[in-house]
């Protein structure tokens, strides 16, 4: 089977792909074939208060002010510009346009004028903070207070804010996003003891009519998928999350392989959601 459409790829133009390059990810995808991807660059507005030990690259010491990291604002002009010399020279490769908002529930105004100003092929939300003291911590950071149970109950209940507090992306994004920082010393991970949590982030989810990312960064367990089915979810897309090159398209094939396992079937052309069988 060829390999899905990768709808959530980061390059240079995300403030966080340190090793990002759009034209190299576009040779990647060439060299693999793949047919399709989307390009969705971070957009964060989001500032988050870092903890006295806490190890950053140096890159991103210029963002850091009083003990807080202000992510840069995403160079609308600049990519706009870098897609369209790809899609140039790579004429056979479906590129999509995009962008990835970080907690647009926090933000909706000024999230609404990068949506009008960009205007998107893909547009996905995601959590990647939350509320901790008087600021927002990144979810990575909070295992240091919390149990890791409850730092995924309460990255989903702020995945239901968010799926309720804001209506313009068409897909959530990693909704499992704090197991890519389990504790080593914490119980092994089971999606079965927060089932009422997810279930809870799916049933919105479905009855907005959006889709349901199946990144690939961490491995999403098939029972999520098998419950976004019970729950109504009509639409499933596939993401690598890859902030480099080399990691295009990574466990797509596996990925989609589970998924169809699940009840969902590819779409007519390639640029479409998988939808249930």
């Amino acid at each position: 089977m060829p390999l899905p459409q990768d709808g959530h790829v980061h390059s240079q133009w995300s403030w966080d792909a340190l090793a990002g390059s759009m034209e190299g990810t576009c040779e990647r995808a060439v060299e693999i074939g793949l047919s399709s991807l989307a390009f969705t660059e971070h957009a964060d507005f989001t500032p988050w208060t870092l903890r006295e030990d806490t190890e950053i690259p140096d890159a991103w010491r210029v963002l850091v002010t009083d003990g807080v990291l202000t992510p840069p604002e995403l160079d609308l002009d600049g990519y706009l510009e870098c897609l369209q010399r790809c899609r140039d020279r790579f004429p056979d490769l479906r590129i999509l346009s995009g962008v990835e908002l970080s907690e647009p529930h926090r933000h909706g105004h000024r999230f609404d004028r990068v949506l009008r100003a960009g205007r998107f092929d893909r547009v996905l939300g995601s959590v990647h903070s939350i509320t901790a003291g008087a600021g927002f911590d990144e979810v990575s950071g909070l295992y240091r207070d919390r149990s890791a149970a409850t730092v995924v109950r309460d990255y989903l209940a702020e995945a239901v804010r968010l799926v309720e507090g804001y209506d313009d992306f068409e897909v959530l994004a990693h909704i499992d996003y704090p197991i890519r920082y389990w504790p080593a010393g914490a119980e092994p991970y089971d999606p079965a003891a927060f089932e009422e949590e997810y279930r809870a982030v799916l049933r919105v989810l479905a009855g907005s009519g959006r889709a349901l990312e199946v990144n690939t960064q961490v491995p999403l367990h098939p029972q999520i998928v098998r419950w976004w089915h019970r729950e109504g979810g009509q639409t499933v897309a596939f993401a690598s999350d890859a902030h480099e090159p080399a990691l295009l398209a990574r466990g797509l094939a596996e990925a989609s392989a589970m998924v169809e396992a699940c009840g969902f079937r590819p779409g007519a052309h390639r640029d479409d959601f998988w939808r249930r069988a």
